[in-house]
Parts: C-alpha cells; structure tokens; sequence
C-alpha cells in the first residue's frame, strides 16, 4: 500500500509518500515541498499547488491520501488561504479518484509521538525514527507530511496498522 502524506500552505505545501509492505514494514518512498512564491496571486499559488499535487498523485500513484486538517489559526486571512490550499488538494484527490483522511495536529503528533503535544523536534524525530531515515526530512512541512502519512497508517485495520511500535 502507498499513502499519500500531505501538510498545507500557500506558501509551502509539504508531501511524504510512504510504501507499507504486506508485513506492516514502512519505508519513505517520497518527500518535499511545493513551494510557490510569496508575491504571486494567491489564485495563481493555488492553481500551482493543484497542478503540483495532481502531478505527485500521478508520478506516485498512492492508494490513499492523508491531509492534515486547519485546528487553529491566529491570522484569518492566512487561514482562509491554507484553507484555500487545502481545498484545492482535496480537489485534486478527488479528480484521481482518491478518498481523503484528514487529521487535526494533537492526532497526527500522538501517532508519532505518543504524546498529543509534542514540540516540532520531537515530531521530526519521530518520523525520522519510524521511518529508519538517516536524517530528519527537510523543510519542516515535509517531515510534517510524512507524520500526516504514518498518522493515516495507524489509524488502519489489519496487518499494515502496526507502524514500529
């Protein structure tokens, strides 16, 4: 199986694709950031970052997608637009024929942490752990990702569930 991770922004859009063999084994198959730029019409970010995620969806071909969900934001208008973002991601898996889990940030963290709030490092170290990485992924919205990923694995039915703990 093949899941998806995905982190949004407008700003930076992080991905993590991760492979779970028949005996729950994890490995990364994928991760990065979309990144678009600041100074550009937030209609034209969103239009990259739909054709960016649809081009991931094809190039990795996931059986599922897993997308963190907005919990909290100090700045409406930023929220609106990682709302945006999210919005046009969501468009995306549904235009491939992809059902979407959404998580909120406490779910995603316990998942690799197994503690609901733990600080960024400790979620990267997670990740990095879980996935035997040799370094923790960079930019931070794509270690975010493949936490987002590991979360949707754990909350599976059956063998692939077990994510090394």
């Amino acid at each position: 199986m093949r899941i998806l991770g995905i982190d949004p922004g407008t700003a930076r859009v992080g991905y993590g694709v991760i492979d779970v063999d028949a005996s729950g084994r994890t490995a990364c198959a994928a991760v990065g950031a979309i990144v678009t730029r600041k100074g550009d019409p937030i209609a034209d970010r969103l239009r990259e970052i739909h054709a960016d995620v649809s081009s991931l969806m094809e190039t990795y071909a996931p059986d599922q997608v897993a997308v963190e969900e907005l919990f909290f934001v100090q700045n409406i208008t930023t929220g609106i637009n990682v709302a945006m973002a999210r919005g046009v991601i969501l468009l995306a898996a549904a235009q491939h024929g992809l059902s979407v889990s959404s998580y909120v940030p406490m779910v995603v963290k316990l998942a690799v942490t197994g503690y609901g709030k733990a600080d960024k490092r400790q979620v990267q170290e997670g990740v990095r752990d879980l996935l035997a990485l040799a370094a923790i992924p960079k930019p931070d919205d794509a270690a975010d990702a493949l936490a987002v990923a590991l979360c949707h694995l754990n909350h599976l039915d059956g063998p692939a569930r077990a994510i090394g703990r």
